[in-house]
């Protein structure tokens, strides 16, 4: 009789491997610029989120740290937005101690990425934490094992929405603060574009839902109202928002019929505003009920602000989208205008087709040289180890996202002005700094202008918020120019917000 098979004992169920969460890095590096020489220290490492002593995703962050007696020096935690996009475009492009190079208008090098000193980092004032929201940089979600043998691993993308978002993020810097013993420092909170609608999220739960007082709260390039993004043939906000920032665009290449070349900047900015809220604003909401000679001279006007043909004003019923803009404006040189920086240009790849197929020239343009420079800084200079890849923007992240509150599906209207005007009543020092590039036509600078009029602000309330805007585009801080008065608009921020 044959010998029976041998058979190996089934391998135990659920797995009992332990969980390990990355290992991170310290280095000190030397601060020298024409102002500043100093010490500082830089840690990239990982925060676990935990649910019943369960790990649940690691958040990747950098920490900046001046090493010196710093017990009242100010904290500010970094972000960017997306949703899906990593805290690289902040980190090595505006405010960390070392940045990519650019041209002086934003200019993109040729590669590999030059690394400089960067003499406008907000270091010098401000202790800072680079933060990738989960999905992002090196953040992951620690994936659930199969409930049984044989079952499939599956993705986990609970924190792909607005509010687990928002409560990741609280629960992060939370968990921060007391893992470095820093419930006494002054905190900051600064985000970029969704990092801004973040931000004026964050204004309020991190004060109301985890006891972090706010000291001031940044609004770089924000979506403040998510509704004013996306334009119909009903509404008329979007359109008009977007147009003083079409007409700056137009001037800056030369093409507005309206203007003279040197015609002074603010001259245009002031006349494409009135137009936008005197003449578009009412003709759109009237629509036909505005007689059509009135119409069409205003059509008239609006296709010389915009250099472009009355034909293509008339055909849109003065509805112009930013994309049908950009390719519009420059189309006789086979030239389109960048979408985050109309002042950029590319050369249209398919000129005969009936849309543009092209990459944008300030999004996906740029992605090689932050992911170059975020990876030279983290691996090269940092020398952190670890085999993930650094995921500069997800756009699984971002068409995932979801919006998961409780509101009725009637209820659509999605927006972050409430939370800062609540967070401001929370606390009456918390001081609060929006900025605006002119030529960005994804989230334009006069919507939040227009926002800030609108939101009833007590007189102390007003006194509190600043805005400002620059030259470029929805990173203004790649021109040499705008960057530098940032950097200095930024530091007497800081100083009147801690007075």
């Amino acid at each position: 009789m044959p010998e029976a098979e041998k058979t190996s004992p089934p391998p135990p169920w659920p797995p009992t491997n332990p969980y390990e969460p990355p290992k991170g890095t310290s280095q000190e590096f030397a601060y020298k610029t024409g102002r500043h020489s100093f010490r500082y220290s830089a840690a990239a490492d990982w925060v676990v989120l935990r649910k019943k002593e369960k790990p649940l995703a690691e958040i990747f962050h950098v920490f900046y740290r001046k090493l010196e007696d710093n017990s009242r020096r100010p904290l500010t935690f970094v972000f960017n937005g997306g949703p899906g996009a990593s805290s690289a475009y902040l980190h090595v492009g505006a405010l960390g101690p070392v940045r990519v190079g650019f041209g002086n208008d934003g200019e993109l090098l040729p590669p590999p990425p030059r690394m400089v000193d960067n003499g406008d980092s907000w270091l010098p004032f401000s202790d800072l934490v680079f933060v990738d929201p989960v999905g992002t940089g090196f953040s992951r979600t620690v994936d659930k094992p199969p409930e049984k043998p044989g079952d499939k691993e599956e993705d986990n993308k609970e924190f792909f929405g607005l509010n687990r978002d928002l409560e990741s993020l609280g629960e992060f810097i939370s968990k921060f603060l007391s893992k470095h013993r820093l419930w006494s420092r002054p905190v900051f909170i600064a985000g970029e574009s969704y990092g801004g609608f973040r931000v004026a999220k964050l204004a309020r739960k991190l004060q109301e839902g985890y006891g972090v007082g706010l000291n001031g709260a940044i609004l770089i390039s924000p979506a403040l109202e998510i509704a004013l993004l996306n334009g119909s043939d009903y509404d008329v906000l979007m359109w008009a928002d977007a147009l003083p920032s079409f007409v700056l665009a137009a001037v800056h290449h030369g093409r507005s019929r309206a203007f003279k070349s040197d015609t002074p900047f603010d001259t245009v900015r002031q006349e494409a505003e009135r137009f936008a809220t005197e003449s578009l604003v009412p003709m759109l909401a009237m629509g036909d009920l505005l007689p059509e000679a009135e119409r069409l001279k205003r059509y008239q006007r609006l296709a010389d602000l915009l250099g472009v043909s009355e034909d293509f004003v008339k055909l849109r019923g003065a509805r112009i989208s930013a994309p049908a803009f950009t390719r519009e404006l420059l189309r006789d040189q086979r030239l389109v205008c960048g979408l985050y920086d109309a002042s950029a240009t590319a050369v249209d790849p398919f000129p005969d087709r009936d849309s543009y197929s092209g990459a944008d020239p300030t999004l996906f343009a740029i992605e090689r040289v932050f992911t170059g420079a975020i990876n030279v800084q983290l691996r090269e200079t940092l020398g952190l180890e670890t085999d993930r890849d650094y995921r500069l923007l997800s756009l699984d992240v971002n068409e995932t996202w979801k919006n998961d509150g409780k509101q009725h599906s009637f209820e659509m209207q999605i927006g972050a002005t409430d939370d800062l005007r609540y967070g401001m009543g929370l606390n009456a020092h918390m001081q609060v700094f929006i900025a605006h590039g002119y030529y960005d036509l994804v989230t334009p600078y006069f919507s939040s202008e227009r926002i800030a009029q609108l939101m009833k602000m007590h007189p102390d309330h007003r006194a509190r918020v600043t805005l400002r805007n620059y030259r470029g585009g929805h990173m203004f801080y790649s021109w040499t120019e705008s960057r530098t008065m940032f950097r200095h608009d930024m530091q007497a921020f800081y100083t009147h917000a801690l007075s």
